[in-house]
């Protein structure tokens, strides 16, 4: 299985400008030109992270299957190493000029950008065209990696998430809701619930990245989808009232109860059952997910009473709701020099059947799209890789841009701000503080 707890990915999708201090250092080992000519590999080489076994389960598996010809030319070979030491045994393959001919990116983004910029890592776009299966790639997923990798195709999307939220059909129709598809469509449902004894949210408090989610959420239906970027950018500050405001609207669901009592003390998986079992009627949370609402020993209310919608539109804003949070997990890279024509046979069978592969063996979405007809395990999978297929364009999440500093300080304080205990013109400021010592 694939690790889905976004309490280990988003802790590794979080660092994007992790390990920027040792960049320096891997660009001295690497210099920039490259580091000369390599041998054609000797097999199909691949580095990966210990905690993921799905990529290296499903490229076994398509080893054997689709995939033998390019296996039995350039043999799959894996090693592993755990998350938490990739960046640091990238940098120092890097350096030895021995980077494996596919590898995890690094943590942080930058790392691979560096590597990138030192002809390390193949232009994939361009590889892609040459093989002729670059429309096998989702254009949504697409669109995530570009917005994460300085517009550029560095990574393969072995997996694919988008985000919303997920909300109890039955509980819906019990109280004559309909899915609400503006921001006080949503907090008037919310209220009614509430009215009625019923939780209108569960969310992880103790993570905080569920609540901030929220915020980032609001900014991008009323702000637009580079709202984010503009504040990377310095073209605006968290601070500036238009921010503020997202901030002030997730803090009084806090206020009014919608999340429960002692929010900030509950993990994700507290969280996640609380949806599962019927006490919240409605789960922020990104397409992970599936495999727990698959699971009828975790899921009470049923797969068939769970359905899927966007973050709601907010009156005169200018964002649209088919732009939908996303991530591509850790993406998964190939070196420059090793890219020869045994490895483009390997990549052109990835791009055509990885997706099919994931899905039918392990249930998992995947950004290259599924050319074979795989039954989906529920109504609410189809429905999310339906909106996968038709999204054209993606937005990241609050802290995608933000140092390691900034999402530390935004996520232990987002209970905070739904609890009441800081006002959303502090937490906005505290966030801001964080970004500008960066």
């Amino acid at each position: 299985m694939s690790v889905r707890l976004p309490r280990t990915r988003h802790t590794r999708l979080s660092l994007l400008t992790a390990g920027t201090a040792s960049l320096a250092l891997l660009a001295t080992a690497c210099g920039g030109s490259g580091g000369g000519a390599s041998a054609a590999p000797k097999d199909f080489s691949y580095l990966s992270v210990t905690e993921n076994t799905t990529v290296k389960t499903a490229l076994t598996t398509m080893s054997k299957g689709a995939c033998r010809m390019a296996n039995e030319a350039l043999p799959l070979k894996v090693e592993t190493v755990p998350q938490a030491s990739l960046d640091q045994k990238l940098q120092l393959l890097a350096g030895q000029n021995a980077l494996p001919v596919q590898f995890a990116a690094g943590n942080a983004p930058a790392l691979t950008q560096q590597l990138a910029k030192s002809g390390k890592v193949a232009d994939l776009e361009a590889k892609l065209k040459q093989l002729g299966v670059e429309n096998q790639l989702e254009p949504a997923a697409v669109s995530t990696i570009k917005a994460l990798y300085g517009g550029k195709l560095l990574v393969l999307p072995y997996e694919y998430n988008i985000e919303g939220v997920f909300y109890n059909k039955k509980i819906f129709a019990d109280h004559g809701l309909k899915v609400p598809g503006s921001w006080d469509e949503l907090t008037k449902a919310a209220a009614k619930l509430q009215a009625k004894g019923v939780q209108p949210f569960s969310a992880s408090g103790q993570q905080g990245w569920p609540l901030t989610r929220l915020i980032s959420g609001y900014l991008y239906r009323s702000l637009g989808p580079d709202a984010l970027q503009k504040v990377a950018d310095g073209k605006a500050k968290l601070t500036d009232p238009e921010y503020v405001k997202a901030a002030e609207e997730i803090a009084a669901l806090g206020k009014k109860g919608y999340f429960g009592k002692g929010v900030g003390s509950i993990d994700y998986d507290t969280a996640m059952n609380q949806f599962l079992t019927g006490k919240a009627a409605m789960f922020y949370m990104g397409s992970w997910a599936l495999a727990n609402i698959s699971d009828s020993k975790q899921n009470k209310v049923g797969a068939d009473n769970v359905g899927f919608m966007p973050f709601p539109a907010v009156a005169g804003g200018k964002g649209s709701i088919d732009q939908y949070p996303s991530n591509v997990g850790l993406g998964i890279t190939l070196g420059a020099k090793s890219f020869d024509e045994k490895t483009g046979d390997w990549v052109a069978c990835i791009a055509k059947n990885y997706g099919s592969t994931a899905l039918k063996d392990h249930g998992s979405i995947s950004g290259f799209k599924v050319n074979t007809e795989v039954k989906d395990a529920n109504e609410v999978t189809t429905q999310v890789r339906d909106t996968i297929s038709s999204s054209k364009q993606n937005v990241l999440w609050f802290e995608a841009l933000f140092s390691t500093k900034a999402t530390t300080v935004s996520q232990t304080n987002a209970a905070s701000l739904v609890g009441g205990s800081m006002k959303p013109e502090q937490f906005m400021q505290t966030v801001q503080g964080a970004l500008a010592t960066q």
